[in-house]
């Protein structure tokens, strides 16, 4: 990193001799402290504050871009990216109304934001184009979901954006393609120079972008066949744009789809079950017992892609016509951090959330649905409170620690099950990841 240079751009090029003359380098700088600063000799509290900032911003914002830098492929490849394209909405009228500096914290605070959200999917931050934003998902590490991965990104980034703290509110446009490209060539010197990339895909993610509504995301065609029915989306059919020739079929997007299993949203149709009938049959024993009261759990175990949903769905078709309650819960490797997000999801669905409900509403049907068990007046309180619903002024607020609000949670989940499981027999599937591994498994207790 050249010191000098970004004293320079924050207009304190007057303390460059001292940090050459200290060894202050851009290894060193996340370290710094403000008595650091004063034995440096910067004494002035202003600048002090100008520089922490500005070191917490190089710590916060291109650390995770950074760290993929170190292990990027030399030379160029190609590759088949999903990009991402954001820029900020309104952005004239900020810098007409606030000074450079003012304006200056508030972008340098939508940075960070978009930073985080698109690490966050193990993204790749490859170019800041003032309040315009590019990134990379694939590149320099490739998953299978890339293109998922870039809608939950898009999907966190116009949340995230709307609360960094600004005058004015913050909105983003977004626009996300997927396709073969050239990438790697390394374009420009100096701290000018990055990873340039060759294709169309670029071109038709900035249009895309140019095409949305504010808050809006707006994917192509292609990247629309690879999240299959993930995501709920609305056809704006084909679009004129700049540079190409033929009109461009666009999507919006609306929201992620969770009625769907990921096995039946990204698959349009199946092939015969072959050599699977042991493992069938082995089921059916299974549910046979649970059905005159044995209960059973059943872990089905395996790579990504060798047929666990498969067998689960077979299973499910040939039983359809026998009573039965089937819960299904999908747990996901972008909500780690939410160990009842399974139940969540499905608590959501089975309520009949709709995305613009607000919580009076969702707290109505969250009663109507957990009507049929009779719940307490606690368990109204505690299941609220778990789907993050503003439940204090209709029930009484909860006064437990949270390990004591934990238990008493999955007490009162148990006598949910309890409740149905007396009406009839309970299927409880649960799509579970282990570790950090691409192993799932899916697991059937009866």
């Amino acid at each position: 990193m050249d010191i000098a240079s970004w004293l320079r751009q924050m207009g304190l090029e007057q303390y460059e001799s001292v940090f050459r003359a200290h060894a202050i380098e851009g290894s060193v700088l996340p370290s710094l402290t403000a008595e650091d600063l004063k034995d440096l000799g910067v004494e002035l509290v202003g600048h002090r504050r100008k520089l922490l900032d500005a070191i917490a911003a190089l710590h916060t914002a291109p650390t995770p871009v950074s760290g993929q830098q170190a292990t990027m492929p030399a030379g160029a490849e190609r590759r088949h990216l999903t990009l991402l394209f954001c820029d900020l909405v309104a952005s004239t009228p900020l810098s007409t109304r606030f000074d450079p500096e003012d304006l200056r914290e508030i972008i340098g605070a939508y940075h960070r934001q978009v930073a985080d959200c698109v690490a966050a999917f193990d993204g790749f931050v490859a170019k800041y184009m003032g309040d315009g934003v590019l990134a990379y998902f694939g590149y320099p590490q490739a998953h299978e979901d890339d293109a998922e991965r870039a809608v939950r990104s898009a999907l966190t980034l116009t949340t995230a954006v709307a609360q960094v703290a600004s005058p004015l509110p913050l909105r983003v446009r977004i626009g996300i393609a997927s396709g073969l490209v050239v990438v790697g060539d390394l374009v420009g010197t100096g701290e000018a120079q990055e990873r340039g990339i060759v294709g169309e895909t670029p071109n038709l993610a900035a249009r895309l972008q140019a095409l949305a509504e504010p808050n809006a995301i707006i994917v192509a065609d292609g990247t629309r066949r690879e999240i299959g029915a993930l995501f709920e989306v609305c056809d704006l059919g084909p679009q004129t744009l700049a540079g190409f020739a033929e009109p461009q079929r666009a999507w919006r997007i609306i929201g992620e789809d969770r009625e769907l299993s990921r096995f039946e949203a990204l698959r349009s149709g199946t092939t015969p079950l072959v050599g699977r009938d042991e493992e069938i049959a082995l089921l059916r024993r299974r549910w046979a017992r649970a059905r005159d009261g044995e209960g059973h759990a059943v872990l089905i175990g395996g790579e990504a892609g060798v047929g666990k949903s498969r067998l689960s769905a077979e299973f499910f078709k040939d039983i359809r016509e026998e009573p039965h309650l089937r819960l299904r819960h999908f747990c996901s490797p972008y909500h780690q951090d939410s160990a009842l997000h399974p139940i969540i999801v499905r608590l959501e669905r089975a309520a009949g959330f709709a995305p613009d409900d607000p919580p009076e509403r969702r707290l109505d049907r969250l009663e109507a649905l957990l009507a049929l068990t009779a719940p307490s007046t606690e368990e109204l309180a505690l299941f609220a409170e778990l789907l993050s619903l503003p439940g204090a002024a209709r029930y009484r607020p909860l006064d437990m620690t949270p390990q004591r609000n934990k238990e008493k949670t999955f007490e009162a989940w148990f006598r949910q099950l309890e409740c149905f499981a007396r009406q009839q027999p309970i299927i409880l599937l649960f799509e579970i990841f282990i570790g950090s591994t691409p192993v799932r498994a899916n697991c059937w207790i009866c």
